[in-house]
């Protein structure tokens, strides 16, 4: 199970972690954290040294209800920092969390290696396309509507049923655009209430049935602190937990952001499976 990240080939037969570098001022745990040069690189070359094999770069928060931003903001928010980071750290492996074709294939001009649409390409009909002539590693989530709709769009028969078959017709349309690498991300805490969010993950390795590697993106997220009556800032401790429930059920990239805690929960798993 490998991807290809700019001619490097990425064994996810052992599961890996993404570091998240939310370059927007009001993402819901870290926004407005990550304003000037060091502050950045510092983050960087923390989670590198931690071992996150992918870093994902976000400039649009797509939290429920987050304020519209336009393309050019969000280039003027993305590519500078793409810059930098390669500028010091010219190895690594940077995602761009974009729904936006030309937001896309602009970042990957300067250099990231991978794609990550929050929208599997229902908000941009440019961007299979795009994704399909950059050659690049392609993640596609599960949502419905978009960030401002999604959560009055919660409504299903049979929700692990609707996500299998969303990334079916999904899968087949990239396939289509020549897209080589795909990812599946089930989108928990998009279009989905908090009980949904745990039925998904209680069944994600049903997903498996699409063969792709899985990503799961539970860090911090309301489905945890809800749950536990704390806040995103006391999550760290619920991430770890439900990291587990997802490595175990089949997760191959944790998207997180506390790179060292998900690591371990890695090598612990790791541990687990060769005993």
């Amino acid at each position: 199970m490998n991807i290809n990240c700019k001619g490097k080939l990425i064994n996810l037969s052992t599961p890996k972690v993404m570091g998240i570098l939310n370059v927007t001022p009001d993402s819901f745990f870290d926004g407005g954290k990550y304003k000037d040069e060091s502050g950045i690189l510092n983050q960087v070359e923390t989670m590198l040294k931690h071992k996150a094999i992918f870093i994902d770069i976000g400039g649009y928060s797509s939290r429920p209800n987050a304020d519209d931003v336009s393309e050019n903001e969000e280039l003027s928010r993305v590519l500078p920092v793409i810059e930098l980071i390669l500028k010091h750290f010219p190895k690594t492996l940077i995602s761009i969390d974009t729904f936006r074709s030309e937001v896309a294939k602009q970042s990957v001009e300067t250099g990231a290696a991978l794609v990550n649409d929050i929208s599997a390409g229902k908000l941009d009909n440019n961007m299979l396309a795009t994704v399909g002539k950059l050659s690049v590693p392609y993640i596609m989530m599960h949502m419905k509507g978009d960030p401002k709709t999604m959560q009055q769009q919660t409504q299903y028969d049979d929700l692990t049923k609707e996500v299998l078959s969303y990334f079916a017709e999904h899968i087949a349309a990239a396939h289509k655009e020549k897209i080589n690498d795909i990812i599946i991300d089930p989108g928990f805490g998009f279009a989905k209430t908090i009980e949904q969010n745990f039925e998904l993950l209680n069944q994600l390795e049903l997903l498996q049935l699409v063969d792709q590697p899985i990503l799961a993106g539970v860090s911090r997220k309301s489905m945890i602190y809800k749950t536990l009556n704390s806040t995103s800032r006391e999550a760290l401790n619920g991430t770890t937990a439900l990291h587990m429930v997802a490595l175990q059920k089949g997760a191959k990239i944790l998207r997180a952001h506390d790179v060292k805690e998900a690591l371990e929960c890695v090598t612990l798993f790791n541990k687990l499976k060769s005993n």
